[in-house]
């Protein structure tokens, strides 16, 4: 079976084994050469709508750049392979080169999937990603998600400062590498998603602004600068582009398109959804998921499978750690009812008015999307990464309530995504790390870094604030790294026990009765206390009572008792607590068609 690969516009594009067709878009270029191996240029062909275009005597390996008006000579935007980083040439790759070993994988369904989001430079690149997976699988995931890996300035970055998005990340590894690990997951039935950046360009290292001004629009603003002109058709084709060839070429099983809140043309969004599904082969599943502040589910029935439901993590860790400043502020007071929402229709803002720093309405109602629309988290790289120390929840949250919140995120309706050694309790930090090589960006990321926590009282003390480690510092990247021989530690084991056996748990019988699943509410049972409960798509219900409070609450009496799947706690302690749920305790029902009331 042949894999195909995408030929656009943009980029280099072998036609044979000698020849290649390169095309850049630089309307705002008077002139463009082809430069090859640094020493030969090949005026290109100005076309049409301000396409350079060359077909030129070269094969894979060619190393190139483009000379923009004789001025300065920049990488393709489009490259498909930076070998020595940002700032070197760029390399004609033959994307056909790989000879895939599980070339008829043509997915999971949505329903199955359980993410294990992770960061591969943390790792040791693509080979030290691809040591884990037996370990992952044995776990229970059944998904991979890679953070962001475009080629990005320096060794050590979050991906999300990313200036080439069409290039594997050097320091990872090769193209090739890459495709080996995207194929070795798919032998161990992993799927595998990457979270790819639609929004913005990092600050070092894109050229596009020289060549192509209208690149960007300055009438509308982001938290990075000008806004991406998603209105141009190719601004549009450009990431269209990227997003099929991650999937066809890489095999890749979806995409998390990152912070799409702040994309201004939401028909983007529509357009990318439509291609990506009716080019992909018949058959295949490709899924799409979405960070969106905005919370338009509508967005959810138009070719996306999911959102990281933001509202959901919020109102648990508020719960979890009492904190109530920056965005947990709209989170904290009346948490109990907004986690009985969140766990009943999925959002919690569905057209409120307030929101953290906002004075506008946010959302759209969302109780007619199944659970499987909302992917539930309670630690991930911007929850965790976020915070001034970095610090996990295991470090933050009581034991016992944390066991419980896990025991919902594991056994609900809802797609669980775990965030890198959670799984095993770690108490490592995910701080946020760079590699800028220029001291005044350095600096100026390090400062802004501070800044970002001034709203926060405990750092109204400066002695504290120059605590926060310096993202460019390589002991940040260091102090980052798993620590992976914890898991030996009898303790960490414990955890890791936990993990795998809820979600052996929900192998067996959450996930064969999701198709067709619904929610049917959810009620307040005290403090930080809710039952919440699920038709599943074989009519028997699921209930999932959930107390994160320091006090024992009455249970309901009508409820039907149903069998027991998993409690968090030794059920033989809480006898004195019969007709109540002990604190910081969940316990998880299954109750068939006939035991219903």
């Amino acid at each position: 079976m042949s894999i195909p690969s995408y030929n656009g516009r943009f980029g280099a594009h072998l036609l044979d084994e000698r020849n290649t067709r390169f095309s850049l878009w630089a309307p705002d270029a008077e002139r463009v050469d082809l430069e090859i191996l640094c020493d030969t240029q090949l005026p290109m062909h100005k076309e049409k709508g301000g396409w350079f275009v060359l077909e030129a005597p070269c094969g894979a390996g060619t190393q190139y750049r483009y000379r923009i008006d004789g001025e300065i000579s920049v990488p393709d935007p489009a490259s498909r392979s930076q070998i020595a980083g940002l700032h070197a040439p760029s390399m004609v790759v033959d994307p056909n080169a790989y000879q895939w070993r599980h070339p008829t994988w043509s997915g999971r369904p949505w329903h199955e999937t359980v993410i294990y989001e992770l960061h591969a430079g943390l790792l040791g690149g693509f080979h030290g990603v691809e040591a884990q997976l037996a370990e992952l699988t044995e776990l229970g995931v059944t998904a991979i998600e890679l953070m962001p890996i475009g080629e990005f300035p320096g060794t050590r970055n979050w991906g999300y400062d990313g200036a080439l998005p069409f290039a594997p990340e050097s320091a990872y590894g090769s193209p090739d590498d890459l495709k080996h690990l995207v194929d070795t997951a798919h032998g161990h039935g992993l799927m595998v998603f990457l979270d790819v950046v639609y929004n913005h360009f990092g600050p070092e290292g894109s050229h596009i602004g020289r060549y192509a001004k209208s690149f960007f629009r300055e009438d509308k603003q982001t938290p990075w600068g000008d806004a991406i002109d998603l209105r141009r058709r190719e601004v549009r084709d450009f990431f269209i582009e990227n997003a099929l060839m991650w999937l066809q070429e890489y095999r890749f099983d979806g995409l998390r398109l990152d912070a799409v809140h702040t994309i201004t043309e939401r028909t983007f969004l529509t357009e990318l959804a439509q291609r990506v599904h009716s080019t992909v082969e018949p058959g295949r599943h490709v899924h799409l998921m979405l960070e969106n502040q905005k919370n338009q589910a509508s967005l959810l029935g138009e070719g996306y499978a999911g959102q990281w439901n933001d509202d959901g993590h919020h109102v648990l860790h508020t719960l979890l750690t009492g904190e109530r400043q920056g965005y947990y502020v709209d989170y904290h007071q009346g948490a109990t009812e907004k986690l009985a929402l969140s766990l009943s229709e999925g959002f919690v803002f569905q057209g409120q008015l307030a929101r953290h720093g906002q004075k506008k309405h946010c959302g759209e109602p969302s109780a007619h999307l199944p659970p499987t629309s909302f992917v539930l988290f309670l630690q991930n790289h911007d929850q965790v990464g976020n915070r001034a120390f970095g610090e996990r929840l295991v470090s933050l949250a009581d034991a016992d309530a944390l066991r419980a919140a896990t025991t919902l995120l594991l056994l609900s309706p809802m797609v669980p995504l775990l965030f890198m050694g959670e799984e095993w309790g770690t108490h490592r930090p995910f701080l946020y790390f760079t590699c800028h090589q220029s001291p005044e960006l350095a600096q100026a990321v390090r400062e802004a870094r501070r800044r970002e926590f001034c709203e926060f009282e405990p750092f109204k003390d400066m002695s504290l604030c120059e605590r926060i480690p310096d993202p460019n510092d390589e002991a940040t990247f260091t102090a980052s790294q798993p620590d992976f021989q914890c898991c030996l530690d009898p303790r960490h084991g414990e955890w890791r026990a936990f993990y795998r056996h809820l979600l052996g748990l929900r192998r067996r019988e959450i996930v064969p009765r999701l198709p067709g699943c619904r929610a049917l509410g959810a009620d307040v049972l005290g403090e930080g206390a809710v039952a919440a409960h699920w038709r599943l798509g074989d009519s028997s219900i699921l209930r999932i009572e959930l107390n994160l409070g320091g006090q024992a609450v009455p249970l309901a009496d009508h409820y039907a008792h149903g069998r027991l799947l998993f409690a968090s706690q030794d059920m033989e302690e809480f006898h004195e607590h019969h007709g109540k749920l002990p604190a910081r305790m969940a316990r998880v029902y299954l109750v068939a068609p006939d035991e219903q009331r």
